[in-house]
């Protein structure tokens, strides 16, 4: 997978997780992901269309979403409800518009949009289909665990 595509969504999720929630974030290493059952709780996910076919998952497990969404709003968040689920999907959201403004400076057209919040324990995430592999890019910080998987259609 081309670093190209997968560095805007990192780099966007980075800088709108310590712009709107002040949290530090520290890349674990990269995986393969086998299966489609999240490890997380709860996942915004992003659908590319365009020069580039793509799905990204956005990935939280409880204790970071409440801890970034309770960082967000200012007041305590203890339990996981639409204010998260709505959370989520914004958060996802400010990732796409960062990763669509870079992978467009890339001479990239693309268009990347929230498909769906999934949450639950073991939800599934269903990738584009034909895509080869499911990259996992994990990170720990300073409120908890998030992942970012992709997954890239080759044409």
């Amino acid at each position: 997978m081309d670093a190209s595509l997968v560095n805007p969504f990192i780099e966007g999720a980075l800088y709108i997780l310590d712009t709107t929630a002040a949290v530090k974030v520290k890349p674990e290493p990269i995986f393969i992901k086998k299966n489609t059952i999240s490890s997380g709780d709860i996942s915004g996910m992003l659908i590319m269309d365009g020069d580039i076919s793509a799905s990204v998952a956005i990935i939280f497990y409880r204790k970071s979403i409440l801890g970034v969404v309770s960082a967000m709003f200012g007041e305590e968040m203890t339990e996981m409800n639409e204010e998260i689920d709505d959370a989520v999907g914004e958060i996802s959201n400010m990732i796409a518009g960062h990763a669509t403004t870079k992978i467009t400076e890339l001479g990239k057209k693309v268009k990347i949009k929230l498909s769906e919040v999934i949450s639950g324990k073991d939800h599934v995430i269903d990738h584009i289909d034909g895509a080869e592999y499911v990259l996992a890019i994990p990170f720990e910080t300073t409120k908890g665990r998030f992942l970012i998987e992709m997954a890239v259609k080759e044409s």
